[in-house]
């Protein structure tokens, strides 16, 4: 039997049915997963499952997703921290080639391939944004990604989407979690940044997959636009390029950490390895 090392965070907003069809799906393929914390961000007339390791955190007032998932991991004690979105459906069990590839790469935080419901790859590994990138992705629809191809065993991208990041727990506590201010979008894109800012790397393995099912309310919501308008100002405004150690591959190469196991960075290694065991 595995040994039970995540604590997956849920935030729900009225998608009862939704997560707990996910929370079914992580009993059954998951037996890495210790706790499931739910938050209701919002009232929510379908009832949650009842089932051991889950526990409800029902919200009096709304609060954005960085501040419910630091509420959720004040509460975990496993070693790593999974967030997770309740429209993500998982085929196999994710979970062994994440904490794979984090332990040979000495990644901070891992991310798999992300898919639509109909196959396609979605672009949650990308490079940072800039006002230039902006530009381009509303003049041209150039949205940064990497060419995170299905064959490719592993990247080291800027960043990963918040619909699914498995952090380790030291990692997480070291940037102080989420930023708060960034009520809604954007606070992956930051976490991330200060990640490589601390000298820590991300990770992204094309040997764990999951389904996304998008819901992109910042294209017909305008209370949502604003969200991410206002997001993407604070990061850019705040924004500093961040370093990349010496001697770390470059995002689009595969990691050859994968493919021979114990070649790790020393130094990154003595960073994190105390938070994996």
């Amino acid at each position: 039997m595995p040994e039970k090392l995540i604590t997956v965070s849920i935030v729900s907003h009225g998608h009862g049915q939704m997560v707990n069809r996910l929370v079914d799906s992580l009993h059954a393929r998951c037996p890495e997963v210790r706790e499931i914390i739910v938050t209701r961000n919002i009232a929510d007339s379908c009832p949650p499952l009842d089932r051991p390791g889950v526990r409800l955190i029902d919200n009096r007032h709304p609060k954005g997703f960085g501040a419910n998932h630091n509420n959720a991991f004040k509460h975990s004690k496993t070693p790593y921290f999974c967030v997770l979105n309740p429209d993500i459906t998982l085929g196999e069990n994710p979970f062994p080639p994440l904490l794979s590839a984090l332990k040979h790469t000495s990644a901070a935080l891992a991310a798999p391939l992300v898919l639509t419901p109909n196959g396609e790859i979605e672009d949650n590994v990308r490079r940072f944004p800039t006002f230039r990138s902006l530009l381009s992705k509303l003049m041209a629809g150039d949205k940064g990604r990497y060419p995170h191809r299905s064959g490719q065993a592993t990247v080291h991208p800027d960043w990963v989407a918040g619909m699914f990041m498995l952090f380790r727990r030291k990692a997480f506590q070291t940037v102080g979690g989420f930023d708060e201010r960034y009520y809604l979008y954007y606070e992956d894109v930051d976490i991330c940044t200060r990640l490589w800012h601390a000298g820590l790397r991300i990770v992204a393995t094309a040997e764990a997959r999951v389904i996304h099912d998008a819901r992109r309310a910042s294209h017909r919501n305008l209370r949502h636009l604003r969200w991410h308008l206002g997001s993407a100002t604070r990061y850019l405004l705040k924004r500093n390029a961040p370093p990349r150690s010496p001697g770390s591959p470059r995002p689009h190469e595969t990691d050859p950490a994968l493919a021979q196991p114990g070649s790790e960075d020393p130094s990154s290694r003595q960073r994190l390895s105390e938070s994996a065991h």
